[in-house]
Formats: C-alpha cells, structure tokens, sequence
C-alpha cells in the first residue's frame, strides 16, 4: 500500500501540479477504487490537498516533512547567506543542486525579474549531462555512475548538448583540473551556466552552485564570485 501511494504522488510534475482521480488512475495504472481510497487516506494526512473543483494536489504536509531533510535542509541553512551575496553581485539565476540519482536536484534558486528564463526550478530535476551543476556531481561521483549515466542514453537538448561518450569524459576531466565548468547553451538556447563545487572537509563533493546568465554573457567576471561562494559554503559545512 505505501508503494501505490508513493505511486500516486509520484505522477504530480510541474507540468500536471493538479489532477483528479481519473487523471490519477490512467497516470499511474491503478484501478480508479485503488486510486479514490488511497486519494482519501493522503488527504487526511496532509500529502494530498483537494480543490473545489475535485482535483488533487500536493499538500503543504509534504513541504514540511521535506524542509526536515538534512542534506537538503542542513545544506540550504549554509548556502543562503553565499547564494545571496552571489545572487546580488550577479542579479541573474544562481542555483544550489544536489545529486539524486542519475539527476541533479535544484534545492534552492534565487532569480531576480529581469534575469534570463531558465528551465530548472527550486525542487525540479535535470539529467546530470546536460546541466552545469550536474556535470560538477559527476565529475565527482566515480566511475561507476559514469557508467549507469551512458548506459542511460545522453539525451540531446540543445546543439551544444553533450551526447557522446569522448566529450563527456573529456569535459569531465577539464572539470576536475579547473575547478568549474561554463556550459553555453547545453540545456536551452540562450543561456550560458557556470558552475563550481561544493565540499565536504573530506574532500568529498556534496552539491555543486551555479549561476545562469545570457548565452552572450562574459563568463570569466562571474567565476571568481561562484568559486568564492562555493569555498565559502564549503567552509561552512565543516
């Protein structure tokens, strides 16, 4: 029963953030009783929150449970203080992504109106290969998940997204000799993202920071702050 919950709040996306229980039951393929019952049980706990027009989505009980997270929330009380001095240097997109599985989840994004449109989002996910944050992780993270990311096909973005084996090891290892990685318009046209680790005393990578700005944009002003910032949260989590 708790995986066909898990099952159901797992359909809610940002693009499909409300559905009613027939959405819900063609979504994940539980029968629509399945659905009604388990709709009503996650409701009366907090997960689930019903509209007047009779559709779910989630509920604010989940956001409390999540903040308590100690890798999302522990790091995020660090980071805040350097993401905002590095969001007012900048006034553009700066991001704090951690790693969950074969994809980089945004934790914190702070983006000031006039910045340029990106695709992550505070809470959202993207393929490791194809973001700056995410290339920074795996960098990082061995060879093993190295393997499991090619053996998941390199999805292609952008013309500039990386899709082929040699290039990937190759900006992999430019990574681990610099420090950080500029990535121009491997996720969508029109931005440019720099991106730098984040440590653990153990010298062990836990996140990675990043600032998105126009594909036009000089990168080299901003790679002094994001590395400052990044030393910075580092030197926090010790």
């Amino acid at each position: 029963m708790l995986g066909r919950a898990f099952h159901v709040l797992d359909a809610f996306s940002a693009e499909r953030p409300r559905m009613t229980q027939s959405e819900l039951s063609r979504r994940t393929g539980l029968p629509l009783p399945t659905v009604h019952r388990l709709c009503v049980q996650l409701a009366e706990h907090g997960a689930l929150e019903r509209d007047s027009e009779g559709r779910y989505e989630i509920g604010v009980r989940l956001w409390e449970l999540g903040a308590l997270a100690p890798r999302a929330h522990g790091l995020r009380q660090v980071a805040m203080p350097y993401l905002e001095d590095l969001y007012e240097a900048t006034r553009e997109n700066v991001q704090l992504i951690v790693r969950e599985g074969l994809e980089a989840l945004y934790v914190e994004r702070l983006s000031a109106r006039g910045a340029v449109a990106v695709v992550g989002r505070a809470g959202g996910r993207l393929p490791l290969h194809a973001s700056s944050g995410g290339l920074v992780l795996l960098a990082h993270s061995g060879t093993d998940l190295l393997g499991e990311v090619l053996a998941a096909g390199l999805e292609r973005f952008t013309p500039n997204t990386i899709t082929s084996e040699h290039r990937l090891r190759q900006t992999l290892d430019e990574i681990r000799r610099t420090g950080f990685i500029v990535c121009r318009e491997h996720l969508n046209i029109g931005t440019l993202a720099v991106a730098a680790p984040i440590l653990r005393p153990t010298g062990e990578v836990v996140a990675s920071i990043s600032v998105v700005v126009g594909a036009d944009a000089d990168p080299a002003p901003l790679i002094p702050a994001l590395r400052a910032a990044a030393r910075g949260i580092s030197r926090g989590l010790a």
